[in-house]
């Protein structure tokens, strides 16, 4: 179980460091050199910045100066983003504490509570970046594919397949954290008293031959009316 849950704490920390650089890039979308007219300069957009390069390899990035007038979905992927790396960084501490190969946190089903605690963390960390990239992309796939749309269309950034990937990454990571406490909690007192019984009641049973299962409270009690008859009648011989 240790290895498992390193494997995981590892998973789930690569995906946090995919998603913090997802979500600093610029490259959540690139030109389309496809419909560009001028194909030795492209424009990079990301969450805080736009840039603009040549092919000379000069790049110019100015921020965002606004944020009310920026799109709804800008502002959505940006909190997304932002949540899933604050579940992100309390689940990778969560996860430290609730390891077994660590040696803080308290007794075993202590720290399964808290590895839980960080699995869940790392699972709604990756659905965070998931989500803020898809709709990202949603939105750059529905401007591209509009006959209608005019203005310049984009393509995919890098930004958002490294933002897949470690929401993928977090996901597997929180699953494993959560799927390796299940050893940590025994069963029930109730259930362990069940099965003993059980047990003690067919040993007894099995021990008498098949037919003679009749306890000795249920025999008869012997009939002494005889002997003490025999008895009697002998000290009247006596006499």
């Amino acid at each position: 179980m240790s290895g498992l849950q390193i494997l995981a704490f590892v998973s789930g920390l690569a995906g946090l460091g995919a998603t913090i650089g997802a979500t600093v890039s610029n490259e959540w979308r690139a030109t389309s050199r496809a419909s560009s007219v001028i194909t030795a300069t492209w424009v990079l957009q990301g969450l805080w910045n736009n840039c603009a390069g040549n092919a000379i390899g000069a790049l110019h990035c100015r921020p965002h100066h606004t944020i009310l007038q920026l799109e709804g979905y800008i502002q959505a992927c940006r909190g997304l983003m932002i949540a899933a790396i604050c579940l992100g960084f309390f689940g990778s501490i969560s996860a430290l504490v609730g390891m077994k190969c660590t040696k803080i946190g308290g007794n075993d089903k202590n720290k399964a509570r808290i590895a839980c605690f960080a699995g869940g963390n790392f699972i709604l960390s990756g659905l965070c970046s998931l989500s803020a990239c898809s709709l990202y992309a949603h939105r750059i796939t529905t401007e591209f594919f509009d006959p209608m749309y005019i203005a310049q269309k984009y393509e995919l950034g890098a930004a958002l397949f490294i933002g897949w990937s470690g929401s993928v990454l977090c996901i597997l990571g929180g699953s494993m954290l959560c799927c390796s406490i299940t050893a940590s909690f025994p069963k029930s007192q109730s259930q362990v008293n069940y099965i003993y019984n059980g047990a003690v009641s067919h040993s007894h049973i099995s021990s008498y031959p098949r037919g003679q299962a009749k306890s000795a409270n249920q025999r008869p009690p012997p009939d002494y009316s005889s002997s003490s008859r025999t008895q009697h009648f002998d000290k009247n011989a006596y006499v």
